[in-house]
């Protein structure tokens, strides 16, 4: 079951975690630094990493025991972890350099956020806390203050923005910012101003009758994307026969398949002319589709359409 995307907050809560993230760059003298000095956010949040193999089942006992009832647990393998009184943080160290860089920032949030720290004496943080649909309320606070602060809060989308709609340009800004490609182009999507869509498949497997069958893990939507096609139904799997399937990158070496026309129905019954195009890291596709006309104008979405929907 695919899972859409949801890692926001209401308003008043974003905006309190945004102020938090921007307070932590001015603070550390980051604001306008690429990549983001993650160190230096670690200062200010007054936390320091212990290095080496240390989240062995041996050492999280002791932890947990040491915590008691003020112990926020993981539900799976534990990647991160954080000890409030001790302002420590520990990292699995198997991690890509990337997502290392991600969970050290959300590490750094339980320590800053001032209505966090003192919630917990020891925090673990698994798959399910970084992820933004599994999350709960708390870790959410940390995925988007460690986001904000990533991507330097509008700097990645503004940069994003002054060039033509494409996957590329989320791939070659994640270099610039030290990010993961998926986090790169979840930001690009969620915060761009055209109304575009991601469909993130897990790795195409084998399959006898179609030649490959992909599943959908993930969709993301801009938030224009979610006003003109609101509750949009993708399918759960995708092969060669169908539309979107027929782009997924197959084959040794193909990283990407070129832009195509699709047509999508709106809440209207309204057919657009929209071009979808595809990228792989070999374990996940991304297929990012954007409205063609948004990119020249977009009054062409006349006011009864948006009151329609």
């Amino acid at each position: 079951m695919s899972k859409p995307d949801d890692s926001t907050l209401t308003a008043s809560q974003h905006a309190r975690v945004r102020k938090e993230a921007e307070r932590a760059l001015r603070e550390a003298g980051a604001l306008g630094v690429y990549p983001t000095p993650v160190n230096r956010i670690m200062e200010v949040a007054k936390v320091q990493e212990m290095h080496g193999e240390v989240l062995g089942e041996s050492f999280l006992s002791k932890m947990r025991v040491k915590a008691g009832s003020a112990l926020k647990r993981a539900l799976s393998k534990v990647l991160g972890l954080f000890h409030a009184s001790e302002g420590l943080i520990f990292i699995d160290q198997a991690m890509y350099a990337v997502k290392k860089r991600f969970v050290r920032l959300h590490e750094s949030a339980h320590g800053f956020l001032p209505w966090q720290r003192p919630m917990y004496a020891v925090v673990e943080d698994c798959e399910k806390s970084l992820d933004a649909e599994s999350a709960d309320a708390f870790d959410r606070e940390a995925n988007v203050f460690a986001s904000e602060v990533l991507f330097q809060l509008d700097t990645f989308s503004e940069m994003a923005a002054s060039e033509d709609f494409s996957i590329w340009v989320p791939v070659r800004l994640s270099k610039k910012f030290e990010a993961s490609i998926y986090s790169s182009i979840r930001q690009y999507v969620s915060k761009n101003h055209r109304p575009c869509a991601v469909l993130v498949l897990n790795k195409p497997e084998v399959c006898a009758v179609s030649g490959f069958k992909a599943t959908l893990r993930r969709f993301v939507v801009s938030p224009e994307f979610a006003k003109f096609f609101p509750g949009q139904q993708w399918p759960e799997n995708f092969g060669p026969d169908d539309e979107l399937g027929a782009m997924v990158p197959i084959g040794t070496g193909r990283r990407a398949s070129r832009p195509r026309r699709i047509e999508l129905t709106d809440a209207n019954g309204v057919s657009h002319e929209c071009i979808a195009e595809a990228f792989t890291q070999g374990h996940q596709v991304f297929i990012l589709i954007h409205v063609k006309k948004a990119l020249t104008s977009v009054s062409i979405f006349v006011p009864s359409v948006i009151a329609a929907v």
